[in-house]
């Protein structure tokens, strides 16, 4: 009766064993977890084939009794590149604002920028140019609706803007012209949500 105790013992020890051999063995499939983060993007710069500082002022007249020449006063050398990834549902659109940060325009000025359409060397939901805008010191929109989107990047890529520099018409506007009123004034092109 030992024995037999002794082999039925064995006997389980060895079945015990072979199934635990069968759940540690591999079989023919297996999975693991890949994780995919896109991070959230929201770059701006400004491009241009030179410097981008701009300088900008009227002709002085060259006959007696003519006014100041503003004819020729714009600049199209700069242009608005941006990257922008964003969330369908926190932060679905985003918008790029201009303004005057610092300095001052002088008496009897207006300054205007022009958004032009993109010039299509990126993709996505590139947005909407406002078109045209006389600055001040509060944030205008100038590209509303950007979505996940590239404009390119350099010179070319994106929007190109356009300055213009103007006389304010009104009736004695004349008389706020002062030459030592030049000022250097900082424009500020922010991208954010809507």
């Amino acid at each position: 009766m030992r024995n037999l105790f002794k082999a039925l013992v064995l006997c389980c020890l060895l079945l015990s064993l072979r199934n635990t051999q069968a759940l540690c063995q591999d079989d023919n499939d297996d999975v693991h977890n890949l994780i995919i983060n896109l991070p959230e993007v929201a770059l701006l710069d400004l491009e241009a084939a030179g410097a981008k500082d701009i300088s900008l002022g009227p002709d002085a007249p060259t006959e007696a009794g003519e006014a100041l020449d503003f004819s020729n006063e714009s600049n199209s050398e700069l242009w608005i590149n941006h990257s922008s990834i964003v969330g369908a549902k926190s932060d679905p659109k985003k918008n790029i604002t201009v303004q005057i940060t610092s300095g001052a325009l002088p008496s009897a000025m207006l300054l205007s920028v022009v958004v032009h359409k993109d010039a299509g060397a990126g993709d996505g939901t590139i947005g909407t140019p406002t078109r045209s805008i006389v600055l001040n010191n509060k944030a205008q929109n100038i590209i509303t609706g950007l979505g996940s989107a590239y404009k390119g990047n350099g010179p070319t890529r994106g929007h190109r803007l356009t300055y213009s520099l103007a006389f304010d018409t009104k009736k004695g506007a004349h008389t706020n012209l002062d030459f030592d009123r030049a000022n250097t004034l900082t424009i500020t092109y922010t991208l954010s949500d809507q």
